[in-house]
């Protein structure tokens, strides 16, 4: 059975039992009026209690408007529970949409750090690959090449070579040059912690 027919079984459920408990206090209180009835026909002569007749019509009065308040109470009830199913059901949707969108980002970042890796592994590997060439340079050459790069660019090749390849390259660059780059070289760890 589907979980909107049980809450209508359900429904019909509770209303049959407010209309079996409404009957049988309207029951309760027609056999009340048929047992108190009996005596003052037997009495037959007695002049009728008027007293007893207006609370006997009170109490049914009384009656129907409780069963009018409980079944106005009920269907407020219904319409509040209406509402309620209502709200869960909304808020399951929102977290079945909430569950697919954090899968999606969780998929979309391992995507994201897998490229970003072999981007940094092909990065890496063309740095390393730049260096050697620069490296196999004649001195002279790669000094002539180094004068005309930007010096933090030229201080990340140097930082990379061996310390005898990048002396014989600084050995070639003209004082200013070399002094720009060595303070880039000297300057990049300055801020790094020291414990």
């Amino acid at each position: 059975m589907t979980s909107a027919g049980a809450k209508n079984t359900e429904r019909r459920t509770r209303g049959g039992v407010l209309t079996v408990i409404s009957l049988l206090m309207i029951g309760s209180a027609a056999i009340r009026i048929g047992l108190e009835a009996g005596p003052a026909l037997a009495r037959g002569t007695e002049p009728a209690d008027t007293t007893l007749v207006n609370d006997k019509r009170t109490n049914a009065a009384d009656l129907q408007i409780l069963l009018t308040e409980l079944l106005r109470r009920e269907q407020d009830l219904n319409q509040r529970e209406n509402r309620v199913l209502d709200r869960e059901h909304a808020l399951e949707i929102a977290g079945q949409a909430i569950e697919t969108r954090l899968t999606q980002l969780q998929e979309a970042e391992a995507s994201l750090r897998e490229t970003v890796a072999i981007a940094e592994k092909a990065a890496e590997n063309d740095l390393t690959q730049l260096t050697d060439v620069y490296e196999s340079m004649k001195p002279k050459d790669a000094a002539a090449l180094f004068e005309t790069m930007d010096a933090v660019f030229a201080a990340g090749f140097l930082s990379r070579m061996p310390p005898e390849a990048a002396a014989n390259v600084m050995a070639g660059l003209s004082p200013e040059v070399a002094y720009t780059i060595s303070v880039v070289m000297a300057g990049r760890n300055a801020a790094a912690p020291q414990e």
